[in-house]
């Protein structure tokens, strides 16, 4: 092999090593759209209820190579659902916004999230809302890229670094709600009534409601206005939104203690994974020229006519070697980089787990997390129902029941 060839090998190399340092790209400004607001004015009985579950972690299955964090994306599940509730009551478009321990509550509209990839830097949502029908309102992917900017004190004041995903949604939820005609509205707060009716009284609620073929609900005829179990069942559903409220107060207490160590995780996160990417392309830019020049190095030194190329090509084997080593150096730092993130969510995760709390009601205490908590409530509800219909005969074939509520 000539020198000239050598030359060659070792132009490529320039070449190589500058395009891999281009690699290395960030999100350099942040712009949230604003959320929309109603475009005409709804009366009030035709607002509908939404009600925001517990987001999935989404550990089932993730990647093993993914920097994941058990204990940070629990968290995440349940802090990323009151940012949407924010977001969609701001909006003043819907009724009642809550969150929820799960998707048990029978609700006029129900969204559910799982957490595809949450990084500081990048955060992935697949989101599905459903009435209550059994229409899907909702079934996409949301995407958002955080900037450095978004890290910056008096910007995490006013917005959340995913800000725009929270909005994104809302704005894409209001559009499917403002397609609904009044009729529709209507539909979906009777339907949702006569769910939570059957759901504590199969057989007393039996027959009012239906499926087409596309498995939606639908109204086949009413109970009669004033009937006794009717009321019954307006009045649980009265306590079991009255303490799906104070669960709120829990949601924004937790939201309120996670966000410091919270904002602060993703921040360092956010500079962990950039300086990931640096290092990585850096690491790369080295075995390559590492590689090159130890090829460029056998080539002069081998097959070189003068002391002087097989000195150079010995140096270039040297060299080369040594952007070897420093490579895989860098690597090496990238892993002490991801070790120091997984330290950093575990002690996340000590900071921000769920207070025990106590709900004293006049028949019973509650204990436990906010989860445990909402399965013993509807079990107490299950029980007051039972005592308070005890006495009541079951109403008449539905068949022969009015069409008014």
């Amino acid at each position: 092999m000539s020198q000239s060839i050598t030359l060659r090998l070792l132009g490529a190399l320039a070449l190589t090593v500058s395009l891999a340092g281009c690699v290395s790209q960030s999100v350099k400004s942040t712009s949230v759209p604003s959320v929309n607001g109603a475009s005409s004015e709804v009366a009030e009985t035709l607002l509908l209820d939404v009600g925001i579950a517990v987001f999935d972690p989404g550990l089932e299955n993730y990647d093993e190579d993914e920097r994941v964090y058990p204990e940070v994306r629990k968290a995440e599940a349940r802090y990323m659902p009151n940012l949407l509730s924010e977001a969609l009551q701001n909006s003043g478009a819907w009724g009642a916004v809550r969150v929820l321990p799960d998707t048990q509550q029978i609700t006029d509209l129900m969204v559910q999230g799982e957490i595809l990839y949450s990084d500081g830097e990048e955060l992935q949502l697949q989101i599905t809302a459903t009435d209550s029908r059994g229409y899907v309102w909702l079934d996409k992917k949301y995407t958002g890229n955080a900037s450095g900017y978004s890290y910056r004190m008096t910007t995490r004041s006013t917005f959340d670094p995913f800000q725009t995903v929270y909005n994104t949604i809302a704005n894409d939820l209001l559009q499917r709600l403002e397609e609904l005609r009044a009729e529709d509205r209507e539909n979906i707060r009777v339907v949702t009534e006569l769910l939570f009716a059957r759901s504590f009284s199969p057989d007393a609620f039996d027959g009012y409601l239906g499926e087409n073929r596309k498995k939606h609900y639908v109204v086949l005829r009413l109970p009669t206005e004033g009937d006794p179990m009717l009321d019954r069942v307006r009045t649980i559903r009265e306590r079991d939104q009255l303490f799906i409220d104070t669960l709120q107060e829990y949601y924004v207490s937790f939201d309120a203690q996670m966000d410091g160590p919270y904002q602060e995780w993703r921040k360092l996160s956010y500079e962990e994974a950039m300086a990931l990417k640096e290092l990585k392309a850096e690491s790369t830019r080295r075995l390559i020229a590492g590689g090159v020049a130890i090829l460029a190095g056998i080539a002069g030194a081998s097959s070189g006519d003068s002391t002087t190329s097989r000195t150079a090509g010995q140096v270039a084997i040297i060299g080369g070697g040594y952007l070897l080593k420093s490579g895989l150096e860098k690597r090496n730092e990238a892993q002490i980089h991801v070790e120091a993130l997984e330290e950093l969510g575990m002690s996340l995760e000590a900071e921000i787990t769920p207070q025990v709390i106590e709900l004293d009601d006049r028949t019973v205490m509650l204990s436990g997390n906010v989860e445990d908590q909402y399965a013993q409530w509807r079990k107490v509800l299950e029980e007051i129902y039972a005592t308070e219909v005890g006495s009541l005969a079951l109403p008449d074939d539905p068949a022969s029941a009015t069409d008014t509520l």
